[in-house]
């Protein structure tokens, strides 16, 4: 018997099969839980489609989280499915891609601020908001993803960083609101990872290659690693665990420097 068996779970934020989301949802069919997905348009709905198949799960719906009525419309959907939620997993993330290049203040415009924040970090808390009548007192999770780059500098990350910084924020903010219905909210800063999201971010196969030579594992994190992580935040074994942000980066987030080489 899976660690999520019996649980109803909400993957929002699939682009690819490569996606973190992807490879969380993989964890948690595997471990038993019932999956619902959410696309962004009808471009990706065919590839949610393909992973929600191989995951048992017909329930699907359109969501774009910067439209409060879609998001409405998410729960009123999971509603006829389900009689609750048991857990949601926020994988959305985004930046006008100029701004992910170059310097921080250079690129930088106030429309740009603000879609970021909108999209990145108030989203989390906008579904939380939604789903917490189905949420309320099941036992449930609500679980995000983040990256260092919301606490330390990182090339090209930019304005994606102060982003990722607000949804840490939210974390906190949320996990003391939503505690009292007995609903978790945690956060997952995995290390840098291929995917869909990540080709935006310049020099991104630099910034692979030098995490991998920092890291303690002396590696780079995978899909699958988060998931499994996910999967144990969004099951009752983490019934103790709310409010914070879990690092799965191989260690990265301890290192003050690059190894001196011998």
């Amino acid at each position: 018997m899976g660690m999520l068996e019996g649980k109803r779970v909400l993957i929002v934020g699939i682009a690819s099969n490569r996606s973190i989301a992807a490879g969380i949802a993989n964890a948690m069919h595997r471990e038993g839980a019932e999956l619902a997905f959410t696309y962004q348009n009808d471009k990706l709905k065919s590839r949610v489609e393909k992973i929600a198949e191989e995951c048992g799960s017909n329930v699907l719906a359109p969501c774009d989280v910067t439209d409060d009525t879609e998001i409405e419309r998410v729960f009123k959907t999971l509603g006829s499915h389900w009689d609750g939620v048991d857990g949601i997993v926020h994988s959305v993330a985004f930046a006008p891609g100029d701004h992910l290049e170059g310097d921080y203040l250079e690129n930088l415009t106030r429309d740009g601020f603000k879609l970021s924040q909108d999209i990145s970090a108030y989203s989390f808390a906008a579904l939380a908001k939604a789903a917490r009548p189905l949420m309320r007192d099941r036992q449930s999770a609500l679980l995000t993803l983040t990256y260092l780059g919301s606490q330390r500098v990182m090339p090209n990350y930019n304005v994606m960083g102060v982003a990722k910084a607000s949804l840490e924020a939210n974390v906190r903010y949320m996990a003391a609101a939503l505690g009292p219905d007995n609903i978790r909210v945690n956060a997952i800063s995995a290390g840098p990872i291929r995917t869909l999201a990540a080709s935006g971010i310049g020099d991104f196969r630099k910034l692979l290659s030098v995490a991998e030579t920092m890291a303690p594992m002396r590696r780079n994190v995978t899909i699958e690693e988060v998931g499994n992580v996910a999967a144990f935040l969004c099951s009752d074994l983490a019934s103790a665990v709310t409010g914070e942000i879990m690092y799965v980066d191989n260690g990265i987030n301890i290192m003050g420097a690059t190894p001196l080489e011998k």
